[in-house]
C-alpha cells in the first residue's frame, strides 16, 4: 500500500476518500486543517507538522494547500506540480501572458487596474489571485471601480504561502480587469502524467437567472464531442505551456454558439466539487486519479460514457443573514455554513450572493436531475434571522 500525505483537508476530501475506498488502498495521513478558515493562519507550521511522516505522495485540494503540497514534494523528491507551474496558474496575470502566446484567439484582453478603467467598459475584474469568485464583479460604468476599496483578505493569506513556494507575494495584490466573455460556461477536468495529457470529463455551469452566481453544475455537458475535443486540445496547449505536470487540473472556459471558445482560467488542481458526479456516473473517483498521479503512476483513465447525468446544487441566498439553525449532515448534502454566525463573516459570499450547502442530485435525464435537487433543496431545514445592524 501506498502512503499518500493529504494536507489541509475539507470534509469534502475526507469524504470523497472513504466513498472511493481510497483509505483500504492507501495509509491516507490527513495533516493540517483547511487552510481557507485556519486561525491563526500558519503555514509553515502545516510543513513542520509533516515531519515524520511517510509518503509515497503528497496532495492538496485546493489552490493554496495544492501549492504547499507541490513545496513538499519537491523537498522529499517526490512526484508532482512544480511549485512554479502552479504559482503560474494561480497568478491570473501571469497565466494570461501565458495564454496570449499560445492562444490568442481565446484569451479575452486584459490589464492591471490601476489608476481608473484600464479600457472601456464594459469589463469584468476580479483579484490578481482569488477563490470562489470573491471579489470579482462586472464593470459597466467608471464609478464601479470603487468596489476596489473593498478588504481582499484571501490574497493576504495566499501571499504568505506563495512565500513558501519561492513566489513574490506583493504579486498577490491588486485586480485585473479582462474582457467580457460569453457562451455558455463550462469546466474541461483532467490530468497530466510525465507530460502526457487526458481529459477527465466537461462540467456544464449554471448561473441563478439574472446573477453572477452559480446555482448548479451539470455532467456530463451538453456540447457536442467536436466542441468537446476542441476544448481538450486547447487545455493540453495550456497545461504544456505553463509547465504543468504530474497532476489534476481544471480549465474553464465560455464556449459561444460560434466561434472559438474563451479561457477564463486554468487550475492546477482537481475540480473536488464535481467528484461526487465522476464517482457516481463513472464508477471512478477523481481522488483516485489524484492518489495515482501524486505517486507517479499513471491513472489510465478509462471512464467511458457516463451513465446518466449528475447535478452539484448550490442552495444560495441574495441577502446577508444570520444563520441560526442548520440541517443534520445527510449523504450527498455539504453543509457551508455554521449556526451563531453572520453569513458574511463565514467566507461562502460572491459579490452577490451566499452559499449555504451544496447537494448532488441524479437522473436518467437532465430534467429529472435537476428536478431532485431543487425539490431536495427546498426540504432544507435552514433557520436565518436579519443580519444584525
Amino acid at each position: 500500500m501506498r502512503d499518500i500525505l493529504f494536507l489541509c483537508p475539507q470534509e469534502r476530501d475526507r469524504e470523497a476518500v472513504r466513498a472511493a475506498g481510497l483509505d483500504e488502498r492507501f495509509v491516507v495521513a490527513f495533516v493540517g486543517d483547511d487552510l481557507d478558515r485556519m486561525d491563526p493562519f500558519d503555514p509553515a507550521g502545516v510543513l513542520e507538522a509533516c515531519a515524520g511522516v511517510r509518503a509515497d505522495g503528497v496532495v492538496g485540494a485546493k489552490d493554496q494547500s495544492a501549492l504547499l503540497a507541490s513545496v513538499l514534494a519537491v523537498q522529499r523528491r517526490l512526484p508532482g506540480p512544480r511549485p512554479e507551474a502552479l504559482l503560474a496558474c494561480q497568478h491570473k496575470p501571469t497565466s494570461r501572458e501565458i495564454q496570449r502566446r499560445v492562444a490568442p484567439a481565446s484569451t479575452p484582453r486584459t490589464a492591471l487596474v490601476e489608476n481608473g478603467p484600464p479600457f472601456d467598459p464594459p469589463f469584468f475584474v476580479k483579484p490578481v489571485v482569488g477563490r470562489l469568485s470573491q471579489g470579482a464583479f462586472r464593470v459597466d460604468e467608471p464609478a464601479d471601480l470603487d468596489e476596489l476599496a473593498l478588504p481582499d483578505g484571501y490574497g493576504e493569506r495566499y501571499a504568505r504561502v506563495a512565500a513558501l513556494a519561492g513566489g513574490r507575494p506583493d504579486r498577490t495584490r491588486g485586480f485585473l480587469a479582462e474582457e467580457l466573455l460569453d457562451g455558455l460556461e463550462v469546466t474541461l477536468e483532467g490530468y497530466v502524467h510525465r507530460g502526457a495529457v487526458t481529459t477527465i470529463g466537461v462540467t456544464d455551469s449554471i448561473m441563478y437567472p439574472g446573477t453572477i452566481s452559480f446555482e448548479r453544475f451539470e455532467y456530463p455537458s451538453r456540447l457536442t464531442a467536436e466542441r468537446q475535443a476542441e476544448l481538450a486540445a486547447l487545455a493540453e496547449r495550456l497545461v504544456t505551456a505553463h509547465g504543468l505536470d504530474d497532476a489534476c487540473f481544471n480549465v474553464e472556459f465560455f464556449v459561444p454558439e460560434q466561434g472559438p471558445p474563451g479561457i477564463i482560467e486554468l487550475n492546477g488542481r482537481l475540480a473536488s466539487q464535481f467528484a461526487p458526479l465522476v464517482h457516481r456516473l463513472h464508477g471512478r473517483s477523481a481522488y483516485d486519479v489524484l492518489f495515482d498521479v501524486a505517486c507517479g503512476r499513471d491513472p489510465a483513465w478509462g471512464g467511458g460514457e457516463p451513465d446518466g447525468v449528475g447535478v452539484s446544487y448550490v442552495l444560495r441566498v441574495f441577502e446577508d443573514a444570520l444563520v441560526e439553525t442548520v440541517p443534520e449532515p445527510d449523504e450527498g448534502l455539504e453543509i457551508l455554513v455554521a449556526p451563531g454566525l453572520r453569513l458574511a463573516d463565514q467566507g461562502q459570499n460572491d459579490a452577490e450572493s451566499y452559499r449555504l450547502a451544496i447537494l448532488t442530485g441524479f437522473g436518467e435525464t437532465r430534467e429529472e436531475a435537476v428536478a431532485r435537487c431543487r425539490e431536495r433543496a427546498r426540504a432544507l431545514s435552514f433557520r436565518l434571522a436579519p443580519a444584525p445592524a
